[in-house]
């Protein structure tokens, strides 16, 4: 739960904090890629960890992983521009590759079936905490002290859970030959940062680079399939994917992953530089989806076994395009309100769609793959998540670029000075027309969530051996 707490606390304390952060380090354009680097690292070493948890055993996994993080949250608070900011922010990605995946896979070691959907709960309850304490404490911060301690604050936390596992954690690994994919590893993150980057530079109509950058990510993606097929114990195992209910709960976790991110990442922008509110009440916009997380997480849990997990998981998809609809039709002289309808409304499917998806997939397998399937999912979590980032950032920066509504400068001052500077009723208005195509593109994805949800088979608790 401790472990947990500082995934969860991080999500939205950095959320409430950036607008402030990006008008103070400037380069405004690189704003998305503040949260695309964290979730980059994070994808790319979430399957690497699931495996080396299910050969090294869990706890040394997790040690390594709260010790990277916390490396990283000290050195982001020595950030001295938005690119050292970004670098530093790789490196907690890093960290929360092996703490968020193998957390959760320690439950389904310890818990049966029948008890394991109550102890999800608990671990959710962390999140709802953090989604009071993590807005408050990001609005104080950023309004009496540095923001540096926005990423500071973990370090305290991190050292009680790694005290946590170090003295409880008692586990028996058994002895075999052991090899990672440390090539697929760096063949796929290759491929996805050179798609990011493809992204952007399209956003930026910067072709050249563009075209670049993707032939990359062509090639090393094409040598990625090539080294999984070949490796011994590949980082992503096809043989697992090949299940349709296994596919198709993480495809759709994937479009889930990045509906949230460009909710996480872009509603405090709105509510700070459009609206003019402060920081605390963007942050409170969060904590509405935070909070109805794991409300909705404890309740389905406790319902698996009287509707069955497909049902709530589909109940889930639902109502993260009706969570959706009211940021489409925000308007800057509306009610802060409003926004936080839309986060609870999204933050319950998520909290029925995530729990439901994540106790499906450790049912279809053993123990010694529950390592792996539950790394998938949350693998699949973490790239919708990155590719979101990247995506709606492009949405942003292509349509600041096309209006010239204002220059960056002017833009960057707004954030500053949380929507409150003057004469800036220009940069205001093409912010909050770049942002509403955002809110468009989640309503979008939110739709394609419920789309490929609806394809998760009838008997998908079914072990695949049993199919």
């Amino acid at each position: 739960m401790a472990a947990s707490f500082m995934i969860a606390i991080e999500a939205t304390i950095v959320s409430t904090a950036m607008p402030r952060i990006a008008g103070q380090l400037g380069d405004l354009q690189l704003y998305a890629w503040v949260f695309s680097s964290f979730l980059l690292a994070q994808t790319a070493t979430t399957v690497v960890f699931g495996k080396l948890a299910d050969l090294y055993g869990r706890r040394s996994v997790l040690l390594v992983g709260i010790g990277i993080f916390l490396v990283g949250s000290v050195l982001c608070g020595f950030a001295w521009s938005m690119g050292s900011l970004i670098a530093f922010r790789l490196i907690q990605g890093l960290g929360a590759g092996a703490i968020q995946p193998v957390s959760i896979t320690v439950i389904g070691d310890i818990y049966p079936t029948h008890e394991r959907g109550r102890v999800q709960g608990w671990l959710a309850s962390v999140w709802g905490v953090s989604s009071v304490i993590g807005p408050l404490a990001g609005g104080l911060i950023i309004q009496h002290v540095s923001w540096a301690w926005v990423f500071w604050i973990n370090v305290p936390i991190g050292l009680a859970a790694a005290a946590g596992f170090y003295f409880f954690l008692r586990e028996t690994v058994s002895t075999e030959q052991r090899s990672v994919d440390v090539p697929g590893a760096a063949l796929f993150t290759i491929a996805i940062a050179a798609l990011m980057v493809a992204l952007t530079e399209v956003g930026a109509a910067n072709t050249r680079t563009a075209l670049t950058a993707a032939a990359l990510c062509v090639i090393a993606g094409a040598l990625f399939v090539w080294q999984e097929r070949r490796a011994r114990d590949p980082m992503i195992a096809f043989g697992l994917w090949a299940h349709r209910s296994l596919a198709a709960t993480n495809v759709a976790t994937l479009f889930s992953g990045m509906a949230v991110i460009g909710l996480t990442t872009f509603l405090p922008m709105y509510v700070q530089a459009v609206m003019g509110r402060s920081p605390l009440t963007a942050g409170f916009m969060l904590t509405a989806m935070v909070l109805g997380w794991p409300i909705a997480a404890t309740l389905g849990a406790r319902n698996f076994t009287r509707f069955g997990l497909r049902p709530i998981l589909i109940a889930g998809a639902v109502l993260l395009p009706v969570g959706a609809l009211p940021f489409v039709l925000l308007e800057p002289t509306m009610s802060p309100l409003i926004a936080g309808l839309g986060s609870l409304i999204m933050g319950f499917g998520m909290g029925f769609f995530s729990t439901a998806a994540i106790v499906l997939i450790q049912d279809s397998v053993g123990w010694s793959e529950r390592g792996a399937a539950t790394a998938s999912n949350l693998f699949a979590r973490s790239l919708g998540s990155t590719l979101g980032a990247t995506v709606l950032g492009v949405v942003l920066n292509a349509s600041l670029s096309r209006d010239g509504g204002g220059s960056l400068q002017q833009i960057q001052r707004l954030l500053g000075e949380h929507g409150k500077a003057l004469d800036a009723g220009t940069s205001r208005a093409a912010l909050a027309h770049g942002l509403h195509l955002t809110f468009w593109g989640v309503l979008l994805i939110a739709v394609l969530t419920l789309a490929v949800a609806l394809l998760v088979p009838r008997d998908a608790r079914r072990r695949p051996n049993e199919a």
